[in-house]
């Protein structure tokens, strides 16, 4: 899906057409709740920030790009994960 991200980024720029993905963490959502309270608090404990997202992130994420501000932005990817991805291990975090 990256791969193809980038070849249509690159084949859309020259008519002004941007074209961007928001990769979403865990983030909050009814799908969640079946998995219960000890399994949400694990989840929260791999993300730095200590908490789920919720949708309304990543919508603000995909509203920025496309606004008029992410007009420069093309064939690149934001991730919403409250820095999920950063650490190597969950020891990182302590």
């Amino acid at each position: 899906m990256l791969g193809f991200l980038r070849t249509a980024a690159l084949e859309f720029a020259r008519h002004g057409v941007t074209i961007n993905a928001v990769l979403p963490g865990n983030i909050r959502t009814e799908g969640l709740a079946d998995l219960g309270a000890e399994y949400l608090r694990r989840m929260e404990q791999a993300i730095p920030v200590g908490k789920l997202g919720e949708p309304e992130d990543v919508g603000y994420a995909a509203l920025f790009l496309a606004s008029d501000e992410a007009r420069f932005i093309t064939g690149q990817t934001l991730i919403v994960d409250g820095g999920q991805v950063l650490p190597e291990s969950l020891d990182a975090l302590q």
